[in-house]
């Protein structure tokens, strides 16, 4: 805030707002045009590829509805956030999100050591990918 800055605790309000959003650490959805989300305040989204309107030049940003409209948060390389549509976690690589990738059961194959080895494989190769787990 501003010193002699008029209405501070408006200014206050909206960023207590923006806080809250980004540290509950989820989002609705990806979309790109905000005439087609449900703009409940303190709901948030990753802004989509070509995004329109009031989400213009805003791509990958958290888009957060506020009382005074949108407020948006540009993501750093490394953040996290769970994504409701889809049910996954995301992670921004500092230039695009991603989620993470579904890791199929074992199936198949005469020796269980063999398919449970790969099982584990790929399921620490997620954990990684999200920075869960330690590199090898």
């Amino acid at each position: 805030m501003l010193a002699a800055q008029a209405q501070k605790e408006l200014t206050h309000n909206e960023a207590l707002v923006v806080i809250d959003a980004l540290l509950g650490g989820c989002i609705e959805g990806i979309a790109s045009d905000p005439g087609t989300v449900d703009a409940e305040e303190v709901r948030a989204w990753v802004v989509g590829p070509s995004p329109a309107g009031a989400w213009a030049d805003r791509e990958s940003h958290i888009a957060i509805s506020t009382a005074g409209g949108w407020r948006f948060a540009p993501p750093l390389a490394g953040m996290r956030i769970f994504d409701r549509a889809d049910g996954v976690m995301r992670r921004f690589d500092g230039g695009e999100w991603f989620g993470a990738e579904a890791i199929a059961d074992p199936a198949g194959g005469a020796v269980v050591d063999a398919e449970a080895r790969i099982a584990l494989t790929a399921l620490l190769a997620a954990l990684r990918e999200f920075g869960l787990v330690g590199a090898t």
